[in-house]
């Protein structure tokens, strides 16, 4: 969750460090630091509690000279609160060392009563400083770096992507990767490290991934991978789709606003390429065989999250185009509850990231009991993904804004193409529902226009909603994930109750939640694909508004039937009922930002929560 950046080369070492942690922001963070080898030839720390602009103050006040080598750390407090003594990074050897990590130690508590029993103080509460002073009594006793490096890493238990220098040999750094992201970026006469590629693309999109129990060392000239042991690994470098301007706001007032005005893009650049002539063929499958597909007779969907609401939308259509079982299963659940998998199983993780740690762990366990295994990801090269047997990329450009919004629509686009291309390869796919499939791909990007076109009605919903503290939603068949996720965005970024609900479920105990002026969404399905479901949701309409709630309805053009029990009235363009929350859930990306935004809080950057979740 932390974000990391390294950086060996000739220009200011300072500047990249900030550089590189500013672009890791949306991660989420409670602290930031940097350490560099200063022009005296020592190690210099300026670290701060706070956002970044604390740190940049400081090194304002307090300035460091540096052109050679340098880490920085922004931390999301896990061992010890969030002060300056706790953030990164973390100091060994009297000094002469520095380190930094994301991840936890979890034997961090043996750890610190073996260096304390050596004599050594620590002021910290964190495990990393354990860590530091570890590595610290290591090369004080003639060790070089990688050497002691070596001997610490094999040593951890837990999670960590671990960073350290030594200023007895600058312009190095060595960094380790366990459960933990870690890249290289490749530069000319300068190398970087980095949690993601976006710590250092506004430099180079030449990346190289370090693979699970690698360690990296970077000098300014040279980059070489081993395995914990020393062993020499060889490596493919990659370049980088996207460029740095793609991870700028441009012009808008937040990175939220952009990324859902980006949707009908992400959902454009998910379909390229997807349908041939009339099919919806998925390049990335072809290598699993068709074979192996028709065998599949159950599909377990992971995720956590938004993506696991996503998951829950495309189980749906799945189901209804592959005729395959599907169940939607939380990652940090899967694997405790010794689910019963066959070699006819097929689990689909779903993480924008593709390091969402407790989806990563549901893969390798799945992995481990021989199922077949694909990825629905947003991350080129990103660890779940690399380690499935197949993974199909979203292609929404990197989101920045740790509250989901493309993303979340270009996993269910995504999802609903992996059925289509199960259902015709299974046969079980009629021509009729493809071309209709088809014909509502073609036209979806157009219609998610419209639908980011709502956002003048909601905002001045929003502004006029500021003083709610709670909020419910409605949805049945595909609307009842889009109202957990509706939920979610509000609980998010607006920071008060709002709970999402199975239309159906109203009289089982939620309805008496409603009460005099209680804001309730409503996603209404279309008349004209869905008759019979909505003509129940509007009977949920009546029994809320009769209870005195306002009721806020979403529903596709031309649907008067509402009109007489609604509040308020959203209209969304006209779609085949499975496609609905794809253009539903927009108005209520926007409520929850200008919600936010109206309660002067920081939509981007919500408290307590960071964009991946790298730890479990």
């Amino acid at each position: 969750m932390c974000g990391i950046v390294g950086y060996a080369g000739p220009n200011d070492t300072v500047e990249a460090l900030l550089n590189g942690l500013r672009r890791l922001e949306y991660r989420g963070y409670d602290s930031a630091g940097v350490a560099v080898i200063d022009d005296t030839g020592g190690v210099s720390v300026r670290k701060k509690s706070g956002k970044l602009v604390n740190l940049e103050d400081l090194l304002k006040a307090s300035p460091l000279e540096a052109a050679g080598t340098g880490i920085g750390h922004t931390r999301w407090a896990t061992h010890g609160g969030p002060t300056d003594v706790n953030a990164h990074p973390h100091l060994g050897d009297d000094g002469r060392l520095a380190v930094i990590h994301n991840g936890i130690v979890e034997n961090f508590a043996e750890l610190r009563d073996e260096v304390t029993s050596r004599g050594a103080e620590l002021l910290s509460e964190t495990d990393t400083e354990v860590v530091a002073v570890l590595l610290g009594l290591e090369t004080a006793s003639g060790k070089d770096l990688e050497t002691a490096f070596r001997e610490v890493v094999q040593r951890l238990h837990g999670t960590f992507t671990l960073l350290a220098m030594h200023q007895s040999e600058p312009g190095k750094i060595v960094a380790a990767r366990h459960h933990s992201p870690l890249v290289v970026g490749l530069g000319e006469g300068e190398n970087f490290l980095g949690f993601d590629v976006a710590a250092f693309v506004s430099s180079t999109r030449r990346a190289v991934v370090v693979n699970e129990d690698n360690i990296a060392i970077i000098t300014p000239d040279s980059v070489r991978i081993t395995d914990f042991t020393g062993a020499e690994v060889d490596f493919e470098e990659y370049e980088v789709e996207w460029d740095a301007g793609a991870a700028d706001k441009g012009g808008w007032s937040s990175f939220m606003a952009k990324e859902i005005n980006e949707q009908p893009e992400a959902i454009a650049n998910t379909i390229r390429g997807r349908i041939v002539d009339g099919h919806v063929e998925i390049p990335e499958l072809t290598a699993l065989g068709e074979d192996r597909l028709k065998e599949i007779d159950r599909i377990i969907i992971v995720a956590c999250g938004t993506a696991s609401y996503a998951g829950m939308v495309g189980s749906y259509a799945i189901e209804q185009w592959a005729r395959i079982p599907v169940e939607v299963q939380l990652s940090h659940e899967f694997r405790y509850r010794d689910p019963v998998l066959t070699d006819r199983t097929m689990v689909i993780s779903v993480s924008q990231s593709g390091e969402t740690m407790d989806t990563l762990m549901a893969v390798k366990y799945a992995i481990e009991r021989g199922v077949t295994t694909v990825s629905v990801c947003n991350t080129q090269s990103a660890t779940i993904p690399r380690e499935s047997d197949a993974a199909v990329y979203t292609h929404a450009g990197p989101e920045v804004a740790v509250a989901s919004t493309k993303a979340f629509v270009a996993q269910i686009t995504a999802l609903y193409l992996l059925g289509l291309h199960l259902g015709r390869v299974r046969g079980t796919l009629s021509a009729e529902d493809e071309a209709a499939a088809v014909e509502q791909f073609e036209t979806l990007p157009e219609k998610m226009a419209e639908a980011v076109a709502t956002h003048e009605q909601i905002a001045q919903l929003a502004h006029w909603m500021a003083d709610t503290r709670s909020v419910l939603f409605l949805g049945r068949h595909v609307g009842y994930p889009a109202a957990l996720e509706g939920a979610l965005k509000l609980k998010e970024i607006a920071y008060i109750h709002a709970e999402g609900f199975a239309a159906g479920e109203l009289k089982h105990g939620p309805i008496a939640l409603i009460d005099h002026g209680q804001p309730v969404f409503v996603l209404v399905p279309s008349p004209r694909t869905s008759p019979l479901m909505h003509s129940k949701v509007v009977s949920n309409i009546q029994e809320i508004r009769a209870r005195g709630a306002r009721v806020i309805a979403i529903v596709e053009k031309g649907d008067t039937a509402v009109l007489p029990f609604a509040d308020d009235v959203v209209r969304i363009p006209l779609t085949d009922a499975l496609f609905d929350p794809i253009l539903q859930v927009v108005p209520l990306q926007w409520f929850a930002l200008e919600l936010s935004t109206a309660k002067g809080l920081d939509v981007d950057q919500p408290r307590n929560l960071a964009k991946s979740v790298t730890v479990e």
